[in-house]
């Protein structure tokens, strides 16, 4: 149902560069750009997509409270590594890695912009 996600950013080379590193770990590459506009990445160009943007309305970016992108991957040890890139990349904590619930493994985090955003496993039969 999902095609893509934008977060808006106030400084795209900046976001560009964290996320470039950041999406390295989960093996998604830029596939769509507009220079000085925005940048997308995604696993494959047939499945949902993150991108950066300046805001076409030319207002500074601003995060929305309660608002966050969740990245699925496959197992507790990737959500650590996806966390502690993030983490070496300047994002901000917003929950450490642990389990949530019976059979969900998460970890939370802010990027540069204070985007908020949540990597998990989720394995409901274990639970």
């Amino acid at each position: 149902m999902i095609g893509y996600i934008t977060l808006g950013t106030n400084d795209l080379e900046r976001a560009v560069a964290f996320y470039d590193k950041l999406f390295a770990v989960l093996g998604a590459g830029r596939f769509m750009e507009d220079p000085g506009r925005f940048v997308a990445w995604a696993v494959a160009p047939d499945k949902p997509a993150i991108s950066v943007t300046m805001p076409y309305d030319g207002k500074p970016a601003t995060h929305g409270n309660g608002t966050m992108v969740a990245l699925v991957v496959d197992s507790k040890e990737k959500v650590q590594e996806v966390y502690d890139k993030a983490m070496a990349l300047g994002a901000r904590d917003e929950g450490l890695p642990g389990p949530r619930m019976d059979g969900f493994y998460a970890a939370y985090f802010r990027d540069l912009d204070g985007n908020k955003l949540n990597v998990f496993h989720a394995d409901f039969a274990a639970g």
